[in-house]
């Protein structure tokens, strides 16, 4: 079998198999153009490379980038490739599996106090005709967690706003319910009268958010509209979407929430990625203590 026809099967997999989006298939492409290029370099036969052919491919691209973020990404597309070699019958063993990931830097997100949300909040001008609309954004985006591409992407067919859920459609398509909370639901409401004014194109019928032309709001709109708040509420720093999602599983993390019951709200496959809110709690701990503990005035 050629490259071409390799390449063709692998990104089906990816995309039936796996479930990937477009993005994430695309991302995985990326690393095996590397994988290819190094391999028909070094007079490889991708397919068939040993342990110590991926081990200094490996080595070859971290002399490249020193980002651990990087490098990781590329060792989760070697890994990815040679899984999908094994389980379908190209060769019997999996020469990736031994290769070590690099030791990732902890970034931590930016995160709002409650102030800052509610002056987030209070920037939006009710008096615009799409004030509802971005009140309704906000209070979704902080009061449930969404990621904006599921905000973006809700259909009302979603919402059962008298059992008080939402049907969020997440990454790789997987589905959980959310709650919705009532000042959410309040402005939401208010959202949907306005929204009923629109003309609305029939393709986007059901999409719950939309721009004053009818037309699905996108990720890019969206975060253009939380930056302008952000700068008329005076809040200094770099936020988006996602910084509300981050405020989300954080503030409720400080009030007592269990931290399974967190991962359930944020769609997270691990619980190691949810992990990273103790890492911030306990970032705020030492904060606190340097700064009132008596022994450190």
């Amino acid at each position: 079998m050629n490259e071409e026809q390799i390449r063709r099967r692998y990104r089906s997999y990816l995309r039936m198999e796996r479930g990937l989006t477009a993005n994430s298939v695309a991302a995985y492409e990326q690393d095996l153009d590397k994988l290819f290029a190094y391999c028909s370099q070094h007079s490889i036969d991708a397919t068939q490379a040993t342990y110590d052919d991926l081990q200094a491919f490996v080595y070859a691209q971290f002399d490249a980038s020193s980002n651990s973020r990087s490098q990781a990404r590329i060792l989760s597309g070697v890994r990815s490739f040679y899984r999908f070699l094994l389980y379908h019958n190209y060769r019997d063993d999996d020469p990736s599996e031994l290769l070590e990931s690099p030791r990732r830097e902890q970034h931590l997100p930016e995160v709002l106090t409650l102030e800052e949300v509610n002056r987030l909040v209070e920037a939006v001008d009710l008096s615009k005709d799409e004030g509802h609309r971005n009140r309704a954004i906000l209070e979704m985006l902080y009061g449930s967690g969404l990621r904006v591409s599921e905000l973006v992407g809700l259909q009302l067919s979603d919402m059962y706003r008298e059992e008080g859920y939402l049907l969020v459609r997440g990454k790789g398509n997987k589905q959980r319910l959310v709650p919705i909370s009532p000042e959410a639901d309040k402005w939401f409401g208010y959202w949907l009268e306005d929204r009923s004014h629109l003309d609305i194109k029939p393709e986007f019928a059901d999409i719950a958010f939309l721009n004053h032309y009818g037309r699905q709001l996108t990720r890019a709109m969206i975060f253009t509209i939380i930056r302008r708040l952000a700068e008329t509420a005076g809040i200094h720093k770099t936020i988006s979407p996602h910084t509300l999602r981050h405020s989300f599983a954080t503030h409720l993390l400080q009030n007592g929430a269990d931290l399974r019951i967190i991962q359930q709200l944020l769609g997270h496959e691990s619980i190691t990625t949810t992990e990273l809110y103790t890492h911030m709690d306990i970032q705020d701990l030492r904060k606190a203590i340097l700064k009132y503990h008596p022994a450190n005035q």
